[in-house]
């Protein structure tokens, strides 16, 4: 029953939004094109729910002329990142896109962030547990630190998530989410892991904090 109806709920939710908040969307791709010509949506294929490759839409924030695999930005004075881009990330509006693939169901508005299909390669088989639901615009890692945690941390707690999954928890973390949004705290990733694993930068995980990346 808890599935159906957060099924329901994502699928409503963003549709209205989708609806409420068109306006804004379409100011932010023409404030996106007028910025830095060239595509207004950026698209990456991610690990949905079993592992399931999908493409996880966002509002563009890099210039064109930078790799988008790249190392997440550290900070705001990124030189990659377009001013619009770093307005966008701050209060997480470049990830505004994403309620398409809530209504297509590739993702939830609650759930571990969608990290890349090779990442699941290197992840024990607890880790792998974070694969069994769908994932979501925002999870319990991201109102626990997000950008401030390693990735070790970041997939013990989407773990805790999905052990622990039910109504009054999803209720917890979008209230939690709003505040952070709004306080725009802990944004930009410190560390990679634990050990600094030079490996994740190069490799399949580079872009970790998939919420923050391009």
């Amino acid at each position: 029953m808890y599935r159906f109806l957060k099924r329901l709920f994502d699928f409503l939710a963003a549709g209205a939004l989708l609806v409420i908040l068109w306006p804004l969307l379409l100011a932010i791709a023409v404030a996106i094109r007028l910025a830095d010509p060239g595509p207004a949506l950026f698209h990456q294929e991610r690990a949905g729910r079993h592992g399931k490759p999908f493409l996880m839409l966002k509002f563009r924030t890099m210039r064109l002329d930078v790799d988008p695999f790249g190392p997440s930005p550290k900070s705001g004075q990124d030189p990659r990142l377009t001013r619009i881009g770093k307005f966008l990330r701050e209060y997480s509006l470049d990830e505004l896109p994403q309620l398409v693939n809530i209504i297509w169901g590739d993702m939830a508005f609650v759930g571990p962030r969608p990290l890349y299909v090779s990442q699941i390669a290197e992840w024990n088989a607890r880790q792998r547990i974070r694969l069994l639901v769908r994932p979501g615009l925002t999870g319990l890692a991201q109102i626990s630190g997000r950008g401030e945690l390693t990735i070790e941390e970041k997939l013990e707690l989407d773990v805790r998530y999905v052990e622990q999954a039910g109504v009054r928890l999803d209720a917890r973390i979008l209230l939690a989410t709003f505040a952070r949004v709004f306080a725009g705290q802990g944004i930009y990733e410190k560390r990679y892991s634990r050990a600094e694993d030079t490996r994740g930068r190069t490799g399949s995980g580079r872009n970790v904090d998939s919420s923050r990346t391009e």
